[in-house]
């Protein structure tokens, strides 16, 4: 499968595929370890008092991945 080919089916997917495939590219490229996505899936089965989107929660993860 090209990379056109991906990119044109993940507007396809549920949002628990592309969490699943974000989560897999993240654990490919080492920014996150299994506690931190273990962390941020338990933050996002618990209820908040602040509503982020997926987006927002992408950049802060990136953002403290980069300054490990």
């Amino acid at each position: 499968m090209s990379l056109t080919e991906i990119l044109d089916e993940l507007p396809k997917l549920k949002t628990e595929e592309r969490d699943t495939i974000l989560h897999r590219i993240e654990e490919l490229d080492d920014l996150a370890s299994p506690e931190m996505l273990a962390a941020i899936d338990q933050a996002d089965a618990s209820p908040s008092d602040q509503d982020l989107s997926a987006e927002d929660v992408r950049q802060k993860v990136k953002a403290w991945a980069h300054t490990r």
